[in-house]
Order: C-alpha cells, then sequence, then structure tokens
C-alpha cells in the first residue's frame, strides 16, 4: 500500500451539539446541514481551492495548500453561519467550532490522511469555543499580519494524546482587530455593499397587545431567509430591533448601518382577517421601489407568517436584483458585477428568446466562456464568473435551449 508524507494544512470543523439538535427535530437538522454544505461550506472550500478529504457526520476533514487559504475558508464559513443563524433561538442555532494545524501528515493511496497534524487538528477544534477558530501556533505564524480579526492567546494548551502542550491562537469571528492610530482624512464614507439592507421592526395598526407576536415574528424570520440569497448583506434582528418603536429617518438609517435598502411594513387586523403591507425603500435616495399588500383569513399564527416569510423573501430576490441593475444602468464605469445583476436581471423578466438574449450579452461580458471554465490557476473574478452565470450557462449558451421566436 503506497504512502505519501508531506506538509499540509488542515482544518477540522464539527457542528456544536449535534446530538442536542438531532435529538429536538432530527429532519429539519439535517435539511439545514445538508443546506448549510450546499450554499455555504462547500462553496466556500472549493474558492480556497481545498479538497473535502472526508465527511465524519456532522463534520468534515479539509486539506488546503495554504493556511491562508484554510483560515480564510473557516472564517466565510463562520461569518456566513452568523448571517444564517440571525434570528433563530438559540436551541435552533447551528454552529461550528473549527480548528486548523500546519503539519506532517501521511496521505493514504484512497487519498484519506493520517498523522499528527491531522491530530492536533481534531484536538484544536475540541477545544474551540462555538463560532471561533483555534490555530496551533505553527498555523498562525503563516497568517500572523494579516488578520484584520481580534486574535485572543490561549497559551500553551495541554491537548488529549498530544506529547507536548501547545500554544495556541483563537480567532474571535465578529470582532474586529484593534484599529491602527492613523491620521485623520477627509475620505468619503465607503459606499454600501450590493445587496446590503435592513428589515426594521414592523408597525402594530392598533397597538392591540395580542397581535405583538405576530408583528414581531415576521421581520424576525424574514432576515433568515434574505440572508440565503447569494451575495446578500443582512443587517442582524438585534441591530434592526433597536429602532423598534422610533421615528428615524430612512436615510439616516442607511447611513448608520451603510445598507443600500431599508424593508419596513405594517401589520392590521380587522375582524377575521388580518393585513400585512410592506415597501422597500432605497435608503440613499429615500424613494419606494417596491410595495405589496397581504390579506389573509386569519388561521394558524405560525402558518401565516411562515407563508408571508416564504413569500416576501422570494419576491425581494427579484425586486433587489431589479433594484441593482438599476443602479448598474447609471454606473459611468459599470464593473463585472454590474453586468452580472443586469444579466440576471433581463434573465428574471421571462424566458422568452429576446430576455435570455439581452442576459446573454451581459453575462458574456460579466464572465467570457473561457473564463468560466480556466480553472488551472486560480482567479476571483472566475469563481465569482463560476459561481454566479455558471449554472444559467445551459439555457443561455445553447442555442438549441432558447425558445423559438413566435
Amino acid at each position: 500500500m503506497s504512502e505519501t508524507r508531506k506538509i499540509a494544512a488542515i482544518l477540522v470543523a464539527d457542528v456544536v451539539g449535534y446530538s442536542r439538535l438531532a435529538a429536538a427535530d432530527e429532519d429539519r437538522t439535517l435539511a439545514r446541514l445538508r443546506g448549510l454544505r450546499s450554499d455555504l461550506i462547500d462553496p466556500a472550500i472549493a474558492a480556497h481551492r481545498g479538497r473535502i478529504v472526508k465527511r465524519t457526520g456532522d463534520g468534515a476533514l479539509v486539506e488546503f495548500r495554504s493556511v491562508v487559504d484554510a483560515v480564510r475558508c473557516a472564517i466565510e464559513v463562520q461569518n456566513g453561519l452568523v448571517e444564517r443563524n440571525a434570528g433563530l433561538p438559540p436551541d435552533r442555532r447551528i454552529d461550528f467550532r473549527i480548528g486548523v494545524h500546519l503539519g506532517d501528515v501521511v496521505e493514504e493511496a484512497d487519498g484519506d490522511l493520517m498523522g499528527d497534524g491531522v491530530n492536533i487538528a481534531a484536538r484544536l477544534e475540541g477545544i474551540a469555543l462555538p463560532g471561533a477558530i483555534c490555530l496551533s501556533e505553527d498555523a498562525y505564524r503563516q497568517v500572523k499580519g494579516r488578520l484584520d480579526l481580534a486574535v485572543r492567546d490561549l497559551r500553551p494548551k495541554e491537548l488529549k494524546n498530544i506529547a507536548e502542550p501547545m500554544r495556541v491562537f483563537s480567532l474571535q469571528v465578529g470582532l474586529a482587530a484593534p484599529a491602527k492610530p492613523t491620521e485623520p482624512s477627509a475620505t468619503e464614507r465607503p459606499s454600501a455593499p450590493r445587496l446590503s439592507m435592513v428589515v426594521l421592526p414592523f408597525a402594530n395598526i392598533g397597538g392591540d397587545p395580542e397581535q405583538d407576536h405576530f408583528v414581531d415574528g415576521v421581520p424576525e424570520s424574514l432576515p433568515t431567509d434574505l440572508s440565503r440569497i447569494r451575495g446578500s448583506f443582512v443587517i442582524g434582528r438585534n441591530t434592526a430591533f433597536t429602532y423598534k418603536g422610533k421615528h428615524v429617518d430612512l436615510k439616516q438609517i442607511g447611513r448608520d448601518l451603510n445598507v443600500r435598502y431599508v424593508l419596513e411594513g405594517s401589520v392590521q387586523r380587522g375582524g377575521n382577517r388580518m393585513r400585512v403591507n410592506v415597501q422597500l425603500i432605497d435608503a440613499e435616495a429615500g424613494s419606494h421601489l417596491w410595495a405589496e399588500r397581504f390579506d389573509k383569513p386569519l388561521g394558524d399564527i405560525f402558518d401565516m407568517q411562515d407563508e408571508i416569510v416564504a413569500r416576501l423573501a422570494s419576491t425581494l430576490n427579484t425586486e433587489l436584483v431589479a433594484a441593482e441593475a438599476r443602479r448598474a444602468q447609471e454606473a459611468p464605469n459599470p464593473d463585472s458585477m454590474d453586468l452580472y445583476f443586469q444579466g440576471l436581471a433581463w434573465f428574471n423578466k421571462g424566458m422568452s428568446r429576446d430576455n435570455l438574449v439581452q442576459a446573454r450579452s451581459f453575462f458574456d461580458r460579466h464572465c467570457p466562456p473561457t473564463l468560466a471554465i480556466s480553472t488551472r490557476s486560480f482567479d476571483r473574478r472566475a469563481w465569482t464568473c463560476s459561481r454566479a452565470s455558471y449554472p444559467l450557462r445551459p439555457i443561455l449558451w445553447r442555442p438549441s435551449r432558447l425558445p423559438k421566436r413566435s
């Protein structure tokens, strides 16, 4: 049996309290875990050139070419989980512990990895706090000075079945590194990210306290669904609810939170019916972009809430893309993502030949076909292309798939 000994960056990740989550609701937990793997974890690993060696039930062992790639992947995953857990009660959140080590490993003929490098990474994962990333001293040395996160020195630690104590560092995901002194400057505030938004607490028209649970339920649940939109940035529930009951200028909220869009709404009960009004606001201009009204007969509160949240998330996905496309049309020098949103807006208009031809023209400029399939050398634009427009290529780049002109 042939073996290969080498130095590798090893990442080990595991779900915190998986047995408890599965015992409470196994089907929902498995469904959410599969969704996280397909939408967040696996794409992050691929983007940073990782190789999934094996999955360990609710965890994974991943090999990277460099510690920098491994740590960047870990940070992307942990930040993504923070967004997806926003608004969920603690007993339903899926949190990961992650350990990263640079060390000697043995690669078996079937691609499996063994040795101290793997064992140490697994022990580091075991001592990490939920949502944190633990690095060995060897790994931290490779990324020191490249991180914008707060780092805590845990000092030498005794790790199970590891002969010598190891110095361990913990990355505090979500906490910025201490700011370095800088000279005052008159630079402009950075522009808000694309697809950035906040869902404000809804107003309870009539003030019936019995409605408060439902009124708060929609804006509490909606950010979780909106955060699944690729490339979106959604302000968390706790921050958004600091504006509850306050009359604040929406443009000021946009500046305070550095977001492009604000979603506000109201709930009113009349007899045996419930009416929900929502409006999407351009936070920079203060103008209305879209509005919708839901009139529902009173029934199961949770079913009503789930239905409204699902319909809102689906519709907002299209409306936000359209809003980004309108912004892109006014850009003097549109970049790759400006072209992507314009192409996607045409695609969302319907499967007519003219719409698809227009979409393809923008996607071809956003991501030339030769670039999307070039995978030998990693290129951030190529990865963006493959994630964004590549899934649409079977429709857009095969003439036989296009609808015939009527």
